[in-house]
């Protein structure tokens, strides 16, 4: 079908079928545009720093896409509305089973501009095995994913392999050295991801593309200092 989105067409295991809730054009929008993801459960280092990216790629013009998971997915999506941008949510259940329920209304403020989107029928429940599933959904919607904070056991990382798997970019954001929430984003900068400080950085990388070019306002260079009460890493689906 024409519609649907040409970088996820490219995949290995595509597939046969999307079902969205929102804008299609939203799915080719995210050609130009970042997938974000990170730990479900964060500390505020965390959330500034999903912010703080969030809000400059939408204030680019770029589309957001990430899982609409409790913890940086969350704050990813409100950051991207509050900043008036684009963002998709691809999620592990039907969209008639939004998951997490707290998030209900998130995903419907979504909906209108942007899209939420699932491979699964629409009353799927959701499950353990279907979230790994849908990461390669969000790393392949858009040519490069960015990691802002894991573990070293995080679900986050499913997504940063499978992107590589897709011939995507992958970023990462350092944290501090104390924080088990630093961990798999410190390894995946050890094994070549893209150090990202500010936005600039992503940006850079793409420059030499056609309409994924552009430089934000002043929104600064760095994220703020972490809280000293860093949480433990948790086993994210």
């Amino acid at each position: 079908d024409d519609d649907y989105p040409p970088l996820v067409r490219q995949i290995y295991d595509p597939p046969l079928c999307l079902y969205v809730r929102g804008r299609v054009d939203a799915l080719h929008r995210a050609n130009a545009g970042i997938a974000m993801v990170g730990s479900r459960r964060t500390d505020r280092y965390g959330v500034e720093a999903a912010d703080h990216l969030a809000s400059a790629a939408a204030v680019t013009g770029w589309t957001v896409v990430s899982g609409l998971a409790r913890g940086v997915d969350t704050v990813v999506h409100e950051a991207v509305l509050r900043a008036k941008g684009t963002t998709v949510a691809v999620i592990g259940s039907g969209l008639g089973k939004i998951y997490p329920q707290e998030n209900v209304d998130l995903a419907r403020r979504i909906a209108e501009t942007g899209a939420v989107v699932s491979e699964f029928p629409m009353l799927f429940p959701p499950a353990k095995r279907s979230f790994p599933m849908r990461n390669r959904i969000i790393s392949g919607l858009c040519r490069g994913t960015l990691v802002v904070q894991a573990g070293s056991r995080s679900g986050s990382l499913i997504t940063a392999a499978q992107a590589l798997e897709q011939n995507r970019l992958v970023f990462a954001v350092p944290g501090p050295i104390t924080s088990p929430l630093s961990r798999g984003c410190h390894a995946l900068i050890r094994d070549g991801a893209r150090l990202v400080e500010s936005f600039q950085d992503v940006l850079e990388e793409f420059s030499f593309l056609p309409g994924m070019s552009g430089v934000p306002p002043d929104l600064g260079t760095s994220t703020s200092a972490p809280s000293s009460g860093a949480q433990s890493a948790p086993d994210d689906l």
